[in-house]
C-alpha cells in the first residue's frame, strides 16, 4: 500500500505549481480529484505540442494519477457540488487570483467551517497580502521580478529565461511538503490547517546564498554564465571536440586536476594555490585550464577526471541524457498506455520507496473524464447528473 492511500485531495489548481503538487500526492497513493472549468479546462491542455486534443505536453507532464471533473463553479449548483466534494476531502488545493476563491465560495474559511479536518493549500504568484497581492504571477514573471533573470546568462548578453520553470516547480514542492507536514499535524490535533506558498517567496528562498553574497559585497554580482562567482575553475570549457563541464570545488580537487592536466607547474603558485587565489585571478586561471582542456577530446577528459574523482560531465542534449545507460538504470522514465493518446512516456516522481519500481497508476485524464463517477460517489443519481450536463454545469 502506498503511503497516502486513503487521502482524498480536491485540486482546483491549474498550470504547473499546483498540478505538480497534487501529482506528487497522487504518486504516493492519494485520490486526486482535479476540478476543471467546463470548456477547455486547465489552460495547459491547450499548450502545444499535442499527442491528442486537450493533452498538451505540459498538462500531461503534471497530471497523472488524477480524476478529472468539469464543473462550472460560477453557478450556484456548481458551487454546491464543489463544497460537497470539499466536505468529503482531506486536502484542498487552489491557485486562483487573490479574492477569487472567496467569490466562488471555496475559500479556506468557508470550506473548513464545514470540514474542520480539511487541509487547505493556497498557491499564488505574489502572495495573498502586500501591494502586489492582486498581480498575476507566472514563472517567467517571477524570474524577472526576483532578480533571478538578472543573474542568468553571460555578462553582456541578453536576458535569459530558465527553461525548466524552476520557480513553479519548487513552489509545487513547497506546497507538497507543507501538506505532508499538515497531515502529520492533523494526526495530533484532529483538525486541518492552512498552507500558503507563493512563487515570489519560492524565488526569494532560491536566492539564499546569492543574497547573502550581495549583502556581503554590496554590489550586483555579474552574470556568471556556466560558472560560479565563488569557485574557480568551475564552468564549461571547450575540449578538442566539444564542451565539457568541470567542477573544481575545492583545493584537493585542484591538485588532482592539475596532476592530469599538465598543470603541475602552477598548482602551488601563489596566484592559484587556493580557491580564493584562483577566484581573485579568475581570468588567468581559466586561461591555463582552457589551454589544457583544448588538447584532448571530451570522452578522454570524462574518463580521466572520473577516475581521479574530479566532477565533470559532457554537456548532453536531451537525447543523450535519455540514451545514457545510467539514466535508464534509474527507472525515472516510465512508460504507460493512454486510452486516447496511445503509448506514452513520462517522468516518475524522484522518490523511491522500499525499492519498489516506479510506475504510472492513472494516465493523465481527458477533460471531465470522471465527472459522472465522482458525482455518483457523493450521492447524485444518474438523472440529476444528466440534468446538470444539459444545463452545462458539468461536462
Amino acid at each position: 500500500m502506498k503511503p497516502l492511500a486513503g487521502v482524498k485531495v480536491l485540486d482546483f489548481s491549474k498550470v504547473l505549481a499546483g498540478p505538480l503538487c497534487s501529482q506528487y500526492l497522487g504518486d504516493l497513493g492519494a485520490d486526486i480529484i482535479k476540478v476543471e472549468p467546463v470548456g477547455l479546462g486547465d489552460e495547459t491542455r491547450g499548450w502545444p505540442p499535442f499527442r491528442a486534443a486537450g493533452l498538451g505536453t505540459v498538462f500531461v507532464s503534471a497530471n497523472r494519477n488524477k480524476r478529472s471533473i468539469a464543473l462550472d463553479m460560477k453557478s450556484d449548483e456548481g458551487r454546491k457540488i464543489a463544497q460537497e466534494l470539499a466536505r468529503q476531502a482531506d486536502v484542498a488545493i487552489e491557485s486562483f487570483g487573490t479574492g477569487v476563491a472567496e467569490r466562488l465560495g471555496i475559500d479556506a474559511g468557508t470550506l473548513q467551517a464545514a470540514n474542520e479536518r480539511l487541509i487547505y493549500c493556497s498557491i499564488s504568484g505574489f502572495g495573498r497580502t502586500g501591494p502586489l497581492k492582486n498581480s498575476p504571477g507566472y514563472d517567467v514573471i517571477l524570474q524577472a521580478f526576483s532578480g533571478v533573470m538578472a543573474l542568468t546568462g553571460d555578462e553582456g548578453g541578453g536576458y535569459i529565461r530558465s527553461p525548466i520553470s524552476p520557480i513553479d516547480q519548487m513552489t509545487g514542492s513547497h506546497a507538497f511538503s507543507g501538506i505532508l507536514a499538515s497531515l502529520i499535524e492533523r494526526q495530533k490535533t484532529g483538525k486541518g490547517s492552512t498552507v500558503r506558498v507563493s512563487l515570489l517567496e519560492t524565488a526569494i528562498g532560491l536566492l539564499g546564498y546569492n543574497l547573502q553574497t550581495f549583502w556581503e559585497r554590496g554590489v550586483q554580482p555579474p552574470k556568471c554564465g556556466s560558472s560560479h562567482e565563488s569557485l574557480c575553475p568551475y564552468q564549461a570549457f571547450e575540449a578538442a571536440d566539444g564542451p565539457i563541464m568541470i567542477g573544481v570545488a575545492n583545493d584537493n580537487l585542484w591538485r588532482k586536476f592539475c596532476s592530469v592536466a599538465g598543470l603541475e607547474a602552477i598548482v602551488d603558485d601563489p596566484k592559484f594555490r587556493t580557491n580564493a587565489d584562483r577566484v581573485a585571478h579568475r581570468a588567468e586561471t581559466l586561461g591555463h585550464v582552457q589551454t589544457a582542456i583544448a588538447k584532448r577530446p571530451v570522452a578522454d577528459w570524462d574518463e580521466t577526471l572520473a577516475k581521479i574523482g574530479v566532477p565533470c560531465s559532457p554537456i548532453n542534449s536531451l537525447a543523450q541524457l535519455l540514451d545514457h545507460p545510467h539514466t535508464k538504470s534509474t527507472g525515472m522514465i516510465v512508460e504507460y498506455e493512454h486510452p486516447v493518446a496511445g503509448a506514452m512516456k513520462g517522468i516518475a516522481q524522484p522518490i523511491l520507496f522500499n525499492e519498489q519500481p516506479r510506475k504510472v497508476g492513472l494516465p493523465p485524464p481527458t477533460h471531465g473524464q470522471h465527472t459522472d463517477e465522482v458525482l455518483a460517489e457523493i450521492g447524485l443519481p444518474h438523472g440529476r447528473i444528466e440534468e446538470l450536463r444539459r444545463a452545462k454545469i458539468i461536462a
